[in-house]
């Protein structure tokens, strides 16, 4: 396998079964491409209970500063129903200019394309003065508990210490260079039980409806907004995920409904203060009579999910600019500068260094049929390759 190839890299990983938690031998095709390139490799399980065990690889060329980390993960989704694909969704099938596969755009394509720059570094005596290092999970697409967390804590305790990281995830909505991710939204999510009395339906007033009570509850945190935005971030939006009474029965008042809701909350807010702002609104609608007039308070139980993300927003110049000049001279294209979608292990990163996202466009991520342009895994190459000599050129500056 050449390793400065991203097509050839790619087609080996995608023909690794990786599905969270397996590891698939994904990470022996990683540490096999990696120590030819002067890589010493580690690779390690982590282990916690009610969750699977994971393997993880951390690898580092260098000894020196600056240390430029680049972060992702080994590990996709389930493929669904195979009989949907139009290629076999292990196969790494080039057609009409596509590389069909699960992973080939989150986020194996990114792994590829960061090595085979990397190999182009060496290949040509380019080798940048400080280190290189990979730290790859295979816990992203699950739980997160046993991926990146602990593997930055195994590599934090044994005297690693990052300037920089780079997530290769894909950042791109519609064409590569369109968008660079410098921040997330924080994520809380939680659940909330309504207590009632169950009784017949013709007779109300001999029960008390819980789903008159969780509809109150509901409401109260889906209105009003938040928010309405910062100068980085878009506005805090709170969806109710789902609301179940597991009520068969149409003539049955039910004695208890539930439901589940998650906020993603811009740099206005910290996780603390998002949760006293959803508990006062709790509050307050657990005494308005609007749905139960007559009755009293409502009696509810909170609980929240464990960890919840936390907001963060990159400011590293260097990073950033060392980014978009990379792929401003490849691509011909300004990116946007984004704190936009859902979250991603640069949650755990930013705690460590400054730490920013880009990789393919992810149009097909999770789809049947998953699939990337072989162009734009050429044209990422090449970002990567200019964007790691800008950085060390900015670092050593």
């Amino acid at each position: 396998m050449n390793a400065s190839s991203p097509v050839e890299v790619l087609q080996a990983l995608i023909r690794c079964p990786s599905v969270t938690p397996a590891e698939g031998g994904a990470l022996t095709v990683l540490e096999d491409l990696l120590k030819p390139l002067g890589f010493a490799v580690d690779r390690m399980v982590e282990r916690d209970v009610d969750t699977p065990d994971i393997e993880n690889l951390y690898a580092r060329a260098g000894t020196d500063g600056p240390h430029l980390m680049f972060a992702g993960h080994s590990d996709v989704v389930p493929v669904g129903d195979e009989a949907d694909w139009s290629a076999g969704p292990f196969s790494g099938e080039v057609r009409d200019g596509m590389l069909f596969g699960r992973g080939a755009v989150d986020m194996k394509g990114g792994i590829a394309c960061f090595i085979a720059a990397y190999a182009r570094l060496v290949e040509a005596g380019k080798v940048p003065r400080g280190s290189v290092s990979l730290l790859i999970t295979g816990d992203e697409e699950g739980p997160a508990v046993n991926g990146t967390v602990k593997l930055l804590e195994w590599a934090a305790a044994r005297g690693e210490r990052w300037d920089a990281c780079l997530v290769g995830e894909p950042t791109n909505p519609d064409t590569l260079g369109d968008m660079i991710k410098i921040g997330r939204r924080g994520s809380v999510s939680g659940t909330v039980t309504v207590r009632g009395v169950q009784g017949h339906a013709a007779y109300p007033h001999l029960a008390d409806s819980p789903v008159r009570g969780a509809l109150s509850l509901a409401k109260s945190l889906m209105f009003p907004a938040f928010d309405e935005g910062t100068e980085n971030f878009q506005p805090s939006n709170l969806e109710v995920t789902s609301i179940d009474v597991g009520n068969a029965a149409t003539n049955v008042i039910p004695a208890t409904a539930r439901f589940k809701f998650n906020i993603r909350f811009n740099d206005h807010w910290d996780a603390d203060s998002v949760k006293a702002e959803i508990l006062r609104r709790l509050n307050a609608a657990a005494v308005d009579p609007e749905l139960r007039p007559g009755r009293a308070a409502i009696a509810y139980e909170m609980v929240w999910s464990e960890r919840p993300s936390h907001v963060f927003l990159t400011r590293s110049n260097s990073l950033i600019s060392s980014l978009s000049g990379a792929i401003e001279t490849v691509t011909g294209r300004t990116p946007k500068l984004s704190t936009t979608g859902g979250t991603s292990d640069a949650r755990f990163i930013k705690d460590y260094c400054p730490v920013v996202e880009f990789g393919l466009v992810g149009q097909t991520m999770h789809m049947v049929d998953e699939r990337v342009s072989v162009a734009d895994l050429e044209t990422l190459t090449v970002i990567y390759q200019t964007f790691i000599e800008q950085w060390f050129a900015h670092a050593d500056a």
